[in-house]
């Protein structure tokens, strides 16, 4: 029987790869296209007849190398006893997961470095601590390997991070870009420029494989559950988001969309009550899966009579301590319930106060002029609660009643730049959660034209400026200016060049003049900033002037930022449209009625 499978054609040597417009310009007097900026440039000769079996594995390698070589650098915490920093507590929570039995994880010894991250975390922790104890069993030695800083140990931290990025989010990047791409008719190459730009951005980058986190494994579930939902499939988008909420509550910025959106197609343009159903049941079951270990493994621990969270110094659960009712120790169902109370008050720490650090956010910046603590925290925890609640509301509603799937990037954009700016306990390493949905916009319709690569581009500049302070203190100033202005320079993006503002333009027509103002306004304030904070002390009656200014025209752009992205989400949701059109006829038949 002769098979129907149908092999895919060849193309021929030296037949063009058809050719975006959005990264070239056309000179009126030649009419030859040529690339619109560096990277283009420098991706130009795979334009024609390069296949993707080469070109892609070449990026991986370019971008791979640029996360190693990051690595050589710094890290949070380096040398600075007792605590150490974020590579400590990731090595620590290695140790404890591979020696500990599960029910102890997120009560031992919680003053250094206690467990405060979801499920996935700590599992993730507990096989890169097997992992490592059959390579060096010193390295996570419990209790007397803190503060270990063998160069080996650092070889290994750094190589796990890469490694999960290349598991995770870097497969669900190349598949998201794709999948946009394809949305919208976008050539092959053209999407292979969309995939370096957002593979390059230096926050990510910096933050990650220099001062020492794995966000990338979080953002890649987060990537993974837009393109299931792009594709149509809803209930592979539910499994993976809540894989992102697993692995660190902050993707939690992301879920107003999300569920707005699944409310969406619930009831647009039908009611489905099958497939509320569907995700509502798939959603619980993969919560359940993420806890079931956790849960499981707790309850076998207590069967076994392994010590219990008072017998190791850690007192009860606050939310089990605030039962009306007294839970019997030695019950079946006291150790699970004592799990899932302990890891719910250690994720989300309502009582470490309202920012941390100083971030460019809301209240930090109103705490710059009117000190905040002087209020209840439980008064504040409310008051950002609604806060936020009323940020993040337009954007929920709009892509509730707009269900379409081209607008959950920007839908997700916009609830995490109002969660980033108004949100209780915010961190400046969370300015990555709004930045991600709008980079992937690259790989999008026009994503790599005039306006969009200037609104993204300023948005990331930005971003990563209002991180020097963080990167700064672990002597990450070197890699910083390296990749911040490489990215700059790749995309054609101010200070490296001015062309995007004043140079020529794209077929997709110049920006517009209070747009220009706007943005260069802030590049300028950004340059002033680093001359100034790079040669001028602060005040001894002032000295975190330069920071309070970071975080002032950080929270100010960030602002900017929430409002376009919010404009884009109304006006690219046909509201605006259907809304004029329903007043032109309102209109024209009230004077209709007058004549």
């Amino acid at each position: 029987m002769a098979s129907s499978h149908k092999p895919r054609r060849r193309r021929k040597e030296g037949t063009p790869v058809p050719i975006g417009q959005d990264s070239l310009k056309v000179p009126p007097r030649t009419g030859s296209a040529s690339p619109q900026f560096p990277l283009a440039a420098f991706l130009w000769p795979a334009k024609k007849s390069v296949s993707q079996w080469v070109s892609l594995p070449l990026v991986l390698m370019a971008v791979g190398l640029f996360r190693w070589a990051t690595g050589f650098w710094g890290y949070s915490g380096f040398n600075v006893p007792p605590m150490y920093g974020d590579l400590e507590a990731q090595r620590h929570w290695m140790e404890i997961t591979a020696h500990l039995p599960i029910s102890q994880w997120y009560f031992y010894d919680l003053p250094y470095w206690g467990l405060d991250y979801p499920p996935l975390t700590a599992y993730h922790s507990w096989l890169l601590g097997r992992i490592g104890c059959i390579i060096d069993p010193q390295w996570f030695v419990l209790d007397t390997s803190r503060g270990f800083e063998d160069q080996l140990l650092k070889v290994y931290m750094r190589a796990t991070v890469l490694v999960s990025e290349f598991l995770v989010y870097i497969p669900a990047a190349i598949i998201l870009n794709r999948k946009l791409g394809r949305m919208r008719g976008i050539n092959k190459w053209e999407s292979l420029v969309a995939l370096v730009a957002i593979l390059m951005q230096p926050a990510t980058i910096l933050i990650d494989h220099a001062h020492f986190q794995y966000n990338t494994v979080m953002l890649g579930f987060a990537l993974a559950s837009i393109s299931s939902m792009l594709a149509g499939r809803a209930l592979w988008g539910c499994v993976f988001f809540v894989a992102a909420l697993c692995y660190k509550q902050m993707a939690l910025y992301y879920a107003p969309a999300i569920f707005a959106y699944l409310v969406g197609i619930c009831i647009a343009p039908k009611v489905s009550f099958s497939r509320f159903f569907a995700i509502a049941l798939v959603t619980t079951l993969s919560f359940a899966a993420c806890f079931a270990p956790l849960l499981l493994g707790s309850m076998y621990d207590q069967y076994r009579s392994v010590p219990a969270s008072a017998a190791i110094g850690t007192p009860l659960p606050s939310l089990l301590a605030s039962l009306p009712f007294t839970v019997n120790e030695k019950a079946w169902y006291y150790s699970p319930l004592s799990q899932l109370a302990q890891s719910i008050h250690r994720i989300f720490p309502f009582a470490r106060g309202l920012f941390e650090d100083k971030v460019a956010n809301m209240w930090c910046a109103i705490h710059t002029f009117h000190k905040l603590h002087q209020y209840p925290l439980r008064q504040m925890q409310r008051i950002s609660t609604v806060v936020t609640l009323v940020s993040i509301w337009p954007s929920a509603m709009t892509i509730s009643l707009f269900p379409h799937r081209e607008l959950l990037p920007w839908a997700m954009a916009s609830t995490a730049w109002g969660f980033f700016l108004c949100s209780f306990q915010v961190h400046e390493k969370s300015v990555l959660l709004p930045l991600l949905p709008m980079t992937i916009l690259f790989a999008g319709e026009g994503g790599l034209g005039t306006e969009m690569r200037a609104w993204i581009g300023w948005a990331n500049m930005l971003g990563v400026w209002t991180l020097f302070p963080l990167l700064k203190r672990d002597e990450l100033r070197m890699p910083y200016a390296v990749l911040t202005l490489l990215w700059a320079y790749l995309l054609g993006l101010p200070p490296t060049t001015l062309s995007l503002y004043f140079g020529r333009q794209s077929r997709n027509g110049e920006l517009k003049i209070i747009t220009k103002l706007l943005h260069l306004s802030f590049y300028a304030a950004m340059i002033a900033w680093h001359v100034g904070e790079a040669f001028v002390p602060p005040p001894e009656n002032k000295p975190d002037i330069w920071v309070v200014l970071n975080v002032l025209v950080g929270f100010a752009g960030f602002s900017v930022c929430f409002m376009w992205c919010l404009w884009q989400l109304i006006l690219r949701s046909g509201m605006m449209e259907d809304y004029f059109g329903v007043r032109m006829k309102i209109e024209a038949a009230e004077k209709s009625k007058k004549q």
